[in-house]
Formats: C-alpha cells, structure tokens, sequence
C-alpha cells in the first residue's frame, strides 16, 4: 500500500507547484479560459453560483465517498473471499481515494489552508493577490490595449453620423438645450455678483490704462475719411441747413430790417433778405448736390488736419486722459461693472428660464443646421471622424498603464477573503471536476499499477 501513497504524494507536490506558477502567471489562467468561463456566468446572480458551485462539490465528494465505502466493502470482502476482481476493485478504490483528497488538497489550497492548518504554498489567492492585480493588469494591458489590437477599433470609430442624427431629433435638441441651459442657470446662481463686478472692473481698469484715447478717436476719424463716410455727413448737413433758410425766410427779413437804416424802406429790406436767403440756399444746394464741391475738399482737409493733430498733440493726449480718468473713477467704474453684469445676468437668467426664447431658439436653429451638416457634409464627417480617432487613440495609449494600474489597485485592495470567494465561484466548479478526474484517473493509475505489480513483479 507504500507505494501508492508515495505516488500520490509526488502528484500533490507537483500539483502544488503547478497551481502556484497558474496563479503567478495568471495571464496563462485567463488565455486557458477564464475570461471564457466568466462569460458563462456573467449572469447568474451570486447566490445562483453558489448553489451550483455547492453542487458539484457535493457530487466530487460523494464520488470519494463511494470510492472509500467501496474500499471498505473490497477490503472486508478479501478476508473471506480469495476472488482475484475483488484484489482489482480495491486497488481502484484505495488508489481513486488517495487522487480524490490529493486533488481536494490542491484546489482547496488555491482558495484557502486546508482544514484551516496554515501549511505553506497553501491559501495562494489571498496570499498572491497584488501580484495576481499586477499580472491581470499587465495582461489586460498587453494584450488587449497594444497599439496593434486598438487601432482596428478606432479606425473604424465613426461618430458624426450618430451625433447627427441624436442632434436632428427634436427631443434630443430639448434635453441637449436643457441640460446646457440648467447647467448655466446653476453656474449664474452661484456666481458672486461683487466678485464679478470686480472682475470685470479690474479687467476693464487695465484693459484702459494702456489706451490712448487720442489715438482711437484720430484713427476712428482717419477710417471715416478713408471709407468717405463723412461725406454723407456734410450732403446731409447741407440739406438740412438749406431746408432750415427756406423755411425761415422771415426770420432773415427781420435780421435785415434790424440791422437797416431807417430811412431804406421796407420793401428794399424784404429785396435784400430774399437774395440772401437765395444765395445761401443756393450755396448749400450746390454744396449738397456736387460731390466735389470745393467746399467739401475743404472740410475734408480740416477733418484730416484734425485727425492728426489729435494722435501727435500731447494736448489732446492729456485732454483724453482727464476725461477718461473723470468717467472711469474707481467708484464709477465699480458702478459701470455691476450695472453691466446685473444687466447681463438678468438678461441670460431670463433667456435662459423661458421655454421658447430667443436663446433657445437660436441654439435650436443653429443645432439643426449642425445636425444637416454632420448627415449630409462628407468633408466636415471625415474631419470630426479623423480628430475624434485621433484623440482616442493618442488618450488611450497615452494612458494604458492607468487601465492596468486601475486592474492592479482594485485587485490589491480587495480583501483576501473577498478575492478568493470570487474567483471560486467563477471557477470552482470547474475545479471540481479536477476532483473528479483525480478520483477516476488515480483509480486508473492504481489499478495499472496493480496489474504490473500483480504479474509482473
């Protein structure tokens, strides 16, 4: 009986040290089959597993049981019987019994110390644990995050058309355009109105100390000369003067009389005031109706010297700078930005809360002629297209070894206890069947064994 124990020894040695170098190099436990029979059970609940799991315990076990009785019976039938088969039957059981609790021995010392004895290279989940993180990490990693495995999925990474047709829907525009307008509306109420008034103050108290307002005004008047804008302002000018002598003809008798000796008469007063408001209204015709009236080229030269001496003359420099500093004094200035920023919020606030604003609509407008766009515009597609693929796959492998520290943390931090009960019911009851082949295959092994030893040795 020495020696079937002495086999079945060297088998649980060996299956330790297979078990051990199965946990280390756990990326060898997942391409045999773990992520494969995890999908199985993907769905079953826990307690589901468990049951199943106490199942094929039970059935392993009771066929060690049925090998031991068989043992028992064999062992009692030879004191009385001399049948050879009865020698045969009980080398299968004594041998089928010694590879049922080998093989009990070394999956229950994946999960946990045997018999609760605390023996080495027992309980090796628990005690393996970061490196079994680490391993599954790198694994992960290597194997389904590498270069050449993702860029076949982000090649064909097409999302405009999606987004375009999320975007065209009506109620998709109504949950996007809400969602922005409560997140804003959130951001509005939280916001401090004096910090924002003083921001603003302070943003436009250094944005205007660098200006020299001499030099807008020049350069504004010098745009206006350069476009010929101003020449409206004279036609208009012109016309309105013109208009103004016509229709105040009176007005100039009466200067005239005032200003006349007493002895002209009054009809020679009235002849006069006639013929300047004639020639005045004359002038001013002439100079409304001829774009280059002399008199226009005058004011146009004027405007320019003006323009020019407003951007050289330190005068006017310190002229602007005066009424600049009167307009915008620290206190006026806070006044201005909070008045600016009470203005813009109420206004947004408004926008915002109402169902079919102005805002709204707008946002509404321009995100369906987005939607079109994205279904029908093939360059704008390829050009999203191409930037979101090449983001994604510059993210991803800019940060893989987040993914497999990410594996490797969650793995180390789970409890020993804890890991180990989830990877058995995952597994166990596929372990019980190597249980269950032990038990056969070790009967096989002891009876092979007997028969060479019973004609041969």
């Amino acid at each position: 009986m020495g020696w079937y124990f002495c086999v079945h020894a060297c088998r649980i040695i060996t299956m330790i040290i297979e078990i051990k170098n199965f946990i280390i190099n756990f990326n060898s436990l997942t391409t045999n089959g773990f992520i494969t029979k995890f999908s199985k059970f993907e769905n079953m609940n826990d307690e589901a597993k468990r049951k199943q799991l106490r199942k094929y315990k039970a059935f392993a076990t009771g066929l060690f049981v049925l090998m031991a009785v068989i043992f028992i019976v064999t062992t009692i039938l030879q004191k009385s019987n001399n049948s050879h088969w009865i020698g045969y039957v009980r080398a299968f059981a004594e041998a089928a019994m010694v590879g049922a609790l080998a093989d009990w021995f070394a999956v229950t010392a994946l999960f946990r110390h045997p018999l609760g004895l605390p023996i080495p290279h027992t309980n090796l989940i628990e005690n393996s644990k970061q490196r079994l993180g680490d391993n599954l990490g790198n694994f992960v990693v290597g194997n389904f995050l590498s270069p050449q495995n993702i860029r076949p999925y982000i090649q064909k990474l097409k999302v405009s058309n999606f987004v375009g047709e999320w975007l065209a829907k009506e109620k998709s525009q109504e949950i996007l355009i809400k969602n922005l307008s409560d997140i804003v509306l959130d951001i509005l109420n939280k916001l401090d109105d004096s910090t924002v008034s003083q921001f603003i103050s302070k943003k436009v108290s250094e944005m205007t100390d660098d200006i020299k307002l001499n030099k807008v005004v020049g350069n504004g008047i010098g745009y206006i000369l350069e476009k010929n804008d101003h020449q409206r302002i004279i036609t208009n000018l012109s016309k309105q003067i013109k208009e103004y002598i016509i229709e105040n003809d009176e007005m100039i008798q009466e200067r005239v009389k005032k200003g006349s000796y007493s002895f002209i008469p009054s009809f020679v007063d009235n002849k006069i005031a006639d013929k300047i408001a004639d020639g005045l209204s004359d002038f001013f015709k002439e100079i409304e109706e001829d774009p280059q009236h002399e008199v226009r080229a005058l004011i146009t030269q004027k405007i320019h010297e003006f323009s020019v001496d407003l951007k050289e003359d330190p005068k006017w420099d310190e002229e602007f700078k005066t009424i600049k500093n009167g307009l915008l004094k620290n206190d006026k200035l806070d006044e201005y930005s909070n008045d600016i920023w009470v203005s813009i919020k109420k206004t947004l606030m408004k926008e915002l809360q109402e169902e079919h604003s102005a805002l709204k609509n707008y946002l509404s407008k321009n995100l369906n002629e987005f939607a079109q766009n994205l279904k029908t515009d093939e360059n704008l597609q390829n050009k999203i297209d191409h930037w979101v693929r090449v983001t994604a796959y510059k993210y991803i492998l800019k940060n893989t070894h987040q993914f497999g520290n990410l594996i490797s943390t969650t793995v180390g931090n789970w409890q020993g206890k804890e890991l180990s009960e989830k990877l058995e019911l995952e597994v166990g009851k596929d372990l019980q069947f190597i249980r269950v082949n032990g038990t056969l295959v070790g009967g096989l092994v002891g009876l092979i064994i007997y028969t060479i030893a019973h004609f041969f040795i």
